[in-house]
């Protein structure tokens, strides 16, 4: 079984493998990592799933913030299951679903995960999320037209959102960036150096970059 997340607001994709219904506490983790409503779609190629796996896994979704939950498969037993619990759910030929999967797996490629320090100088853009994981010097500019997570010291210049996305954010275990811009709105970094020993989040807010905390909700 494959389980497609969609962001509505960032468009944001992911693919998640889930083969045992029994053992979906880490799946759930990563789930809710992923900030803003989410879309999510069952996609079952030759695969029976009754009513009560899919009402147990429903259930689960219900603790996160899935916005929506649809099914497509080609075998009837899980569409039948599906239409019982009143989701919405579609019966498609095995080709179709491979073609989806495919697509959604090409738009992630997009993404661009960094291991290692970006250094002065350095220039990192992605054409979707940057995830980097280590520190980002002064003098080093990093962007991307989706979300930016550092797993370390953002001390350089970040643009999230590129092409006009302000609903994009930027997040850092430790945030004290020379610049910040997300979509068409540009923040000065502070003069003091951040007292918060917690990982914190940018985004807009009436027009304005505001910095809060990142929750991960569990």
């Amino acid at each position: 079984m494959k389980i497609i997340l969609n962001n509505t607001k960032s468009q944001y994709s992911e693919i998640i493998s889930l083969g045992d219904l029994d053992d979906i506490n880490e799946t759930l983790k990563k789930l809710s990592t992923i900030n803003g409503p989410l879309e999510a779609a069952i996609f079952a190629i030759n695969e029976s799933i009754n009513s009560h796996q899919l009402s147990k896994l429903k259930n689960h979704f219900d603790k996160i913030n899935i916005c929506s939950l649809c099914i497509y498969s080609n075998n009837r037993d899980t569409i039948l299951s599906g239409k019982f619990l009143r989701i919405n759910s579609t019966f498609v030929k095995e080709q179709e679903v491979k073609k989806k999967l495919l697509l959604v797996n090409s738009q992630k490629k997009d993404n661009i995960l960094h291991e290692g320090t970006v250094r002065s100088g350095d220039r990192i853009s992605s054409k979707a999320n940057l995830c980097i994981i280590g520190d980002v010097n002064p003098g080093a500019i990093v962007s991307s037209k989706k979300n930016i997570y550092v797993w370390g010291k953002l001390l350089g210049i970040a643009f999230a959102g590129k092409g006009g996305n302000n609903n994009a954010s930027i997040s850092a275990l430790y945030l004290n960036p020379l610049q910040l811009r997300i979509g068409n709105v540009v923040a000065i970094g502070p003069k003091d150096k951040p007292k918060n020993k917690y990982p914190e989040t940018a985004v807009i807010d009436n027009q304005t970059i505001i910095i809060k905390p990142y929750i991960i909700d569990t």
